[in-house]
């Protein structure tokens, strides 16, 4: 989700990283892992160069490396006014259709745009002021030698809210509803997951991936790869904040590589064993993936939205997110402004956000900020958490048809579906729980829960009979030992109770993967 670690402060964030990191899901276990046998990059069918998110040993042909950096950089935050016109501008919502692959996967749609026998320039400046909205990164060492210390100013933005246009028209509120407390006993526990094999399955974007998002949309590092089916045979992924021309691996970019806080595509892929295939996103010019939930891109106002969940009722397609406040310098903690509801009538080529389906962040303990949300019968389950990675998991349900009114909505506590009750939400599993993705398995009848416990550096998975529990213990699914700062595990919705697919992010090369565990969950 993700500026969560940063872009290009070398030294001093990755101190931060490695003092909290186990503390706040940078998520480092007590006892490493011993790293895997080095092995080459992968590589495309194209002959490009991919990453790889396992831990391996470092490359025997490569120097040892250095244990100091050969350069501290030491933030001096420098206040700065920046206006911010309200009500903001209206969202830019200029598209062109997508045209479809060509039979030659090698082939590059746009050479005029980005020309790979052209290789990219170098940053020229590797450890440049941070951006507005950064997050603290986290570096590998250089050459041995006394490092040389300098102070970097960072603009510490004060916002100061002025005049603006016309801005996006009001919507009408919805007449308040309240549905009366009522039973949500839990249910007898099922038989627990049990894991077997998990196994890479294929990088999804960046540079070397199958889908070569860089050159076919300007998609050269990305995070996050939120799933859901829009209708029969299609499905919809998509990313958080987004980098192109100029981005460098080592975490997020700058705000003049590219940024887009989000992107979003469809894949038809049945046949994901091998990986997970784009066919199209969403466009706002040739070759480009247009953002399609915009932000103001300021610190301390908002730095970003993210899309946490997404669903479709109907023809209309649903998009969770979370407005930003700013992120912290402390890996896995940032400030929400508040999370709310997206919805799309054309198949998510544009995007309206609710004024009036959101949950504010109300002295930063709101508890249902990142939001998961399933519809299953009548209702709309939503799974959340507070901003950060140091929360637990609420619940809540709504009617189908009052998705958009936050008042109809009724939390899970103590045993029963209570109205009004947002921050009493009893906790469904005990332990740290973020970046939460649930299905609902038709065929086991069962609720399918994957989410990354940062307390024990592992992305797991557990099973319920309903969404109020009583869940299993939870089964590890990967550890963070093995893919260091993973994140994520957001499911495919065309997974099954014996194969799951789920996404993950590494920061390192800040790309997305697939994943697939093979799993016994009988009943």
């Amino acid at each position: 989700m993700t500026r969560r670690f940063g872009s290009r402060s070398r030294w001093v964030p990755a101190l931060f990283g490695a003092l909290l990191g186990g503390l706040f899901s940078l998520p480092v276990p007590v006892t490493q892992a011993a790293p895997f046998p080095w092995a080459p990059s992968p590589v495309n069918s194209c002959g490009e160069v991919g990453f790889d998110p396992l831990n391996r040993e470092r490359d025997p042909a490569l120097p040892p490396p250095s244990p100091l950096p050969d350069r501290i950089d030491i933030p001096v935050p420098i206040p700065q006014l920046t206006p911010i016109t309200v009500p903001g501008p209206e969202p830019d919502n200029t598209r062109i259709d997508s045209p479809p692959l060509a039979a030659d996967p090698c082939h590059t749609p746009c050479p005029d745009v980005r020309d790979i026998s052209k290789p990219l320039e170098p940053d020229p400046d590797p450890s440049p002021v941070p951006k507005a909205g950064d997050r603290p990164g986290s570096d590998a060492g250089a050459p041995i030698k006394i490092p040389h210390v300098e102070f970097k100013p960072e603009i510490e933005p004060i916002p100061v809210p002025v005049p603006g246009g016309p801005g996006v028209a009001p919507q009408p509120a919805p007449p308040q509803v309240v549905h009366p407390a009522e039973p949500g006993p839990a249910a007898a526990a099922v038989a627990e997951p049990r894991v077997g094999s998990v196994e890479l399955a294929g990088q999804v974007t960046g540079h070397g991936s199958q889908n070569r998002t860089d050159l076919r949309w300007q998609v050269d590092g990305t995070d996050l790869g939120v799933m859901w089916e829009t209708k029969p045979g299609e499905v919809a992924v998509v990313f958080g904040d987004t980098f192109g021309k100029g981005w460098q691996v080592g975490g997020t970019g700058r705000d003049d590589q590219d940024w887009r806080s989000n992107v979003l595509g469809y894949s038809t892929d049945r046949e994901l064993s091998d990986g997970l295939s784009l066919d199209s996103m969403v466009q706002d010019s040739r070759c480009h993936a247009a953002e399609i939930l915009s932000s103001r891109k300021v610190k301390n106002w908002e730095a970003t939205t993210i899309p946490t969940s997404g669903f479709a009722l109907g023809d209309r397609q649903y998009l969770s997110y979370m407005s930003v406040n700013r992120w912290s310098r402390i890996p896995g903690i940032w400030s929400n402004n508040y999370g709310g509801l997206a919805y799309s009538d054309d198949n998510g080529r544009t995007w309206t956000k609710d004024q009036h389906a959101k949950w504010d962040n109300v002295f930063g303990v709101g508890r249902f900020q990142v939001a998961a949300m399933v519809p299953q019968g009548d209702y709309v389950y939503m799974f959340g958490t507070p901003n950060g990675r140091v929360g637990v998991i609420g619940l809540a349900r709504v009617p189908k048809d009052d998705v958009l009114n936050t008042s109809a909505y009724q939390y899970w506590v103590n045993g029963s579906w209570a109205p009004a009750a947002e921050n009493q939400a009893t906790p469904l599993v005990p332990g740290l729980a973020s970046e939460v993705s649930v299905r609902y398995d038709q065929d086991n009848a069962q609720w399918q829960m994957v989410y990354l416990d940062s307390g024990r550096g592992a992305i797991v998975v557990r099973n319920a009979a309903v969404p109020q529990g009583i869940w299993t213990e939870p089964a590890q699914l990967l550890s963070t030992a093995d893919y260091p700062k993973a994140y994520g595990g957001f499911v495919h919705p065309w997974s099954t109770g014996k194969d799951l697919y789920f996404t993950i992010s590494s920061w390192d090369s800040y790309n997305v993967y697939l994943m697939h565990a093979q799993l016994d969950s009988a009943n």
